[in-house]
């Protein structure tokens, strides 16, 4: 009787659970602008698709889309920080999306593989380039990080770590 009582319980959450992060990933991928050929990074002007290594966006409060939301695209990890970190731009960020590198390669990371920065993980110092040199790899799960960070080199740190130091 506590078997079946405990499976029928047991079994919706799981479920449930299940669903809400998926639909948690579907809701982050919808929210990305797609990155197209001719897009330039907003820090560098450098052409996006051009170079490997995990890109960005960054969206603020705004008035150039109905939803009063405008997405600025960035060539790297590197420059998206650069920009955010400046307390004027900051302020009025609503998110930070960055490519889950334990899911997109690092040539040609695809569109469907963006993460909420804020959550992810961060290998700085890493021996991989991205467009401007030296980037930040992104992680949806600090095991990735790790077990890039013991390949590559570097040093694992979560959203709220990221410096101007971090960065050099």
């Amino acid at each position: 009787m506590f078997r079946k009582l405990f499976f029928a319980i047991a079994l919706p959450l799981v479920l449930v659970t299940g669903c809400s992060e998926q639909s948690e990933q579907q809701q982050i991928v919808h929210q990305a602008a797609a990155i197209e050929s001719a897009d330039e990074c907003h820090l560098c002007g450098m052409l996006i698709a051009n170079f490997s290594g995990p890109k960005a966006e960054l969206f603020r409060k705004g008035v150039t889309k109905a939803d009063g939301e405008m997405v600025k695209k960035f060539c790297s990890t590197r420059d998206m920080f650069s920009f955010y970190l400046d307390p004027e731009n900051k302020r009025n960020v609503t998110t930070i999306l960055v490519h889950d590198m334990s899911k997109a390669p690092w040539d040609t990371p695809k569109d469907e593989f963006f993460i909420d920065a804020r959550q992810a993980w961060f290998v700085v110092g890493s021996s991989k380039t991205g467009a401007m040199g030296k980037t930040l790899a992104s992680f949806s799960a600090q095991t990735d990080a790790d077990a890039f960070a013991r390949e590559f080199g570097g040093k694992v740190i979560d959203f709220n770590a990221v410096s101007y130091e971090s960065l050099q």
